[in-house]
């Protein structure tokens, strides 16, 4: 079977996804409120797989699945398969014990919001009006301080007046010292009571988290995942095996694994498997309507690696196209500081989790351990382009604070998928989207307005050949595929960038590389004085 993480869908899995669209358009004329309920719900965004299985004969089936839930439908529809774990029975465990739970949330709200919130303000209300008694004598003692220093300074005031004056200041400060124990008495029964419903939230908090994690343990414990060898594995036991855990919320839920479950309970060998996204991106997602996608890693990565033993797994593609690639970098300049490098695509910049040698264990092995040479920045794996790379620490800390400070300006060309003058796209411009990592599904990154990083993106289109645009890119910022996200996504240029596997269309299909180098990087040295620019051929 092609690996689920890493692939091109065969004409088998197009053709039967194909027909699945063509038979929800059928549903949508059909008219049928539910119907159309599950339409909108699908168009609203959702992962579609497809499977090829064969039987025991050799008779091949097609079988269908939708990711997560969709709504009143919950987990089944008639023509997907179902779920590997249907906890949603409303008498069952679950549903029965996340009603409990969702009662307490209710009675934890109302709490809050009616009995503890009656009680702050009562407190609030007291304790305002104790200090401002306290405040009025603070005030009357200030005054009667200021009298007393007036008398002083007209020198008029003998021994008796010094003396009762002493009197009155001490009297006043133990007036104040008696009423503040005082207002701290009358304030005491307000805030004991205060304390004590404190302490019931906290108690009521305790016991749904206690809940909620019981009945989560047992959701893990009870979904139970096969793979092609017949054996059976826990969400907790498999997870347990991984630096996560626990297993993320929706694990399991997925179209591979509900797929494989499906054929494996029929007795089905799976040959082929394609993941299809369907209708609009989800709130800072980089998906397109029809495209095929990998499955996810953060969820699917620890199940699949269960649920795929026994089973013949092609290799990954980028594995088998790997000795096509030249990855021999270029020094296009070196001088006694640092050093200007040309890095060919597919070469990962620093060490990674494969045997394939990085861009920095490269400049290791030419240089040697004495000339400790360490690069400034990075480019993606599949980024071609020029990267500086410093010897010594002094020159690397002196680099590092010129990229910090912005002062290194940083030039790529790429080629787009489409042509941007008949999209209305601005020949030049800038995107602003700020990003954060997609941690269900890394590498990915997606735009995130509420928590994200600040990416900035200057561009200019300079042509168009063959349905491709070439544009120019000056990051501001240097965000994790910055540029790629900001071409890709709808809310920027809604172009990807041609060969994309993360964010093209279809994973980059028909391209051999991604269509992106940084051409040129301009900076002026602190040590010298110099202003260096340098410059790249484009080898698309």
């Amino acid at each position: 079977m092609n690996n689920p993480f890493d692939y091109i869908p065969d004409s088998e899995c197009d053709e039967a996804f194909d027909k699945l669209v063509a038979g929800i358009e059928t549903i949508k004329n059909r008219g049928d409120s539910a119907d159309l309920l599950f339409c909108r719900e699908l168009e609203a965004g959702k992962m579609l797989g497809v499977m090829i299985a064969k039987d025991k004969e050799g008779k091949k089936h097609t079988m269908y699945a939708f990711s997560g839930q969709l709504g009143d439908h919950g987990f089944n529809y008639p023509g997907f398969v179902g779920p590997v774990f249907d906890y949603l029975d409303p008498d069952g465990y679950f549903k029965t014990n996340e009603s409990y739970i969702s009662r307490q949330n209710k009675d934890i709200a109302d709490f809050e919001e009616t009995y503890l919130l009656k009680i702050k303000q009562d407190y609030e209300k007291e304790k305002d009006r104790l200090e401002t008694l306290v405040s009025d004598m603070k005030e009357r003692n200030r005054l009667s301080k200021l009298e007393r220093t007036r008398i002083r300074e007209t020198g008029f005031a003998d021994e008796a007046d010094l003396a009762r004056m002493i009197r009155q200041s001490q009297y006043e400060k133990a007036e104040l010292h008696r009423f503040k124990k005082q207002v701290k008495t009358e304030l005491e029964p307000f805030a004991g009571k205060l304390k004590e419903a404190e302490a019931r939230l906290a108690s009521m908090k305790e016991k749904r988290r206690r809940d909620s994690e019981t009945l989560q343990q047992w959701l893990f414990s009870n979904f139970k995942l096969l793979n092609s060898r017949g054996e059976n594995k826990s969400l907790s036991e498999i997870f347990a095996e991984t630096s996560m855990k626990i297993p993320p919320s929706g694990a399991g839920e997925c179209c591979a694994p509900k797929l494989l479950q499906a054929a494996y309970l029929r007795g089905w060998e799976p040959v082929s498997i394609a993941e299809y996204w369907y209708g609009k991106p989800k709130a800072g997602e980089v998906r397109r309507h029809g495209d095929y996608y990998p499955a996810c890693r953060g969820k699917c990565l620890p199940v699949l690696n269960w649920m795929l033993q026994g089973l013949s797994i092609n290799p990954p593609l980028d594995e088998e196209s790997s000795s096509t690639i030249d990855l021999v970098p270029r020094i296009i300049y070196e001088n006694e500081w640092f050093c200007v490098v040309d890095k060919p695509a597919g070469m990962l910049s620093v060490p990674g989790k494969g045997i394939s040698i990085s861009l920095q264990q490269w400049l290791e092995k030419r240089y040697g351990s004495d000339r400790e040479v360490k690069t400034v920045h990075r480019l993606d794996q599949d980024t071609s382009g020029l990267v500086i790379a410093t010897f010594g620490r002094y020159n690397y800390k002196i680099m590092q604070s010129l990229f910090a400070w912005r002062k290194v300006t940083k030039t790529y060309i790429a080629e787009l998928e489409g042509d941007y003058t008949l999209q209305d796209i601005p020949q030049r411009g800038i995107v602003e989207l700020p990003l954060s990592p997609d941690w269900l599904d890394r590498p990915r990154q997606r735009v995130n307005y509420s928590g994200g990083k600040e990416a900035l993106t200057e561009y200019e289109f300079i042509g168009v050949s063959e349905g491709r645009s070439r544009i120019i890119f000056h990051p501001h910022t240097g965000r994790t595929h910055q540029l790629r996200v900001h071409a890709a996504s709808q809310e920027g240029l809604g172009m990807p960038i041609a060969g994309d596997r993360l964010y093209g269309k279809n994973g980059g299909k028909g391209a051999r590389r991604l269509h992106l180098h940084a051409w040129k990087i301009e900076f002026q040295f602190p040590i010298n004085g110099i202003h260096y620019s340098f410059e790249s051929p484009v080898p698309f």
